[in-house]
């Protein structure tokens, strides 16, 4: 449902933390902070638990993205068009880990956003990333981040990849990324894929995970090795995050 703002002489009452307004028996709050400026109003859902945005010039959503990985929420919000905020879990109060016990990937995205749907009735998106190496099957996969043990260890991850693929000549592999998105209780996915091949040996210093071994095609240069701000124009992660934000550009428009 779209409702446009009430002018500032409509305010119902004014608080320490912002003003508000009742508008056809639903409270809003336009809060004093950088978003005065852009004229958005703040829907207070029931316990004040989350927030949907409304705008005089069309919807304007706010999205909880199922992650505490600030750097995770920052990256995709730069990418997304102005008329959509993105929280992290802590930011609507939610600090413990969310399951991810399915064996793909889009499993995985998807447990994560229909838990946090479920449990606030907000829109939400999730995502999940594997190093998918052809000469594996597949694998690591879904169990990426623990290929050589629970405790996430990326030196023993890539050791172990290393040493299954020495007496193997077929070194392709690709990066990627789903993101489980469910707007208004409809889910949808997107996808970003990077294809390359795993190197005999590390190279570089930056990046995490696999990126030391992961040379990316048209490149001579790893995940690793690749400046940062250029990595995240090619990345898988940030190629399904444009299909996202695409989307919602025009779901907002």
């Amino acid at each position: 449902m779209h409702i446009k703002a009430a002018p500032v002489n409509s305010f119902l009452w004014e608080g320490p933390e912002g003003n508000f307004l009742r508008l056809s028996g639903v409270i809003f709050s336009r809060l004093f902070n950088k978003e005065l400026e852009k004229g958005l109003w703040y829907f207070l859902g029931e316990g004040n638990e989350f927030i949907n945005l409304v705008s005089q010039k069309g919807r304007v959503m706010k999205l909880i993205f199922a992650t505490n990985n600030r750097y995770k929420a920052e990256e995709i919000q730069a990418m997304l068009p102005s008329t959509i905020h993105v929280s992290t879990l802590k930011d609507v109060g939610i600090e413990e880990d969310i399951p991810e016990e399915q064996d793909t990937l889009e499993g995985n995205a998807s447990q994560k956003a229909q838990t946090i749907y479920q449990r606030l009735s907000a829109n939400c998106f999730a995502d999940d990333t594997g190093l998918e190496i052809e000469a594996l099957g597949g694998a690591p996969g879904v169990h990426s981040a623990r290929y050589a043990g629970a405790d996430k260890d990326s030196e023993a991850n890539m050791n172990k990849v290393l040493k299954k693929l020495e007496n193997t000549d077929n070194r392709k592999a690709r990066f990627r990324t789903v993101i489980s998105l469910i707007l208004d209780g409809k889910e949808m996915f997107f996808e970003g894929i990077v294809n390359g091949h795993i190197l005999r040996e590390k190279r570089g210093e930056e990046g995490f995970g696999y990126d030391p071994v992961f040379l990316p095609d048209g490149y001579d240069q790893t995940f690793a090795q690749i400046p940062m701000n250029e990595k995240n124009k090619i990345s898988h992660r940030s190629r399904a995050i444009q299909k996202l934000a695409n989307y919602l550009a025009q779901y907002t428009g």
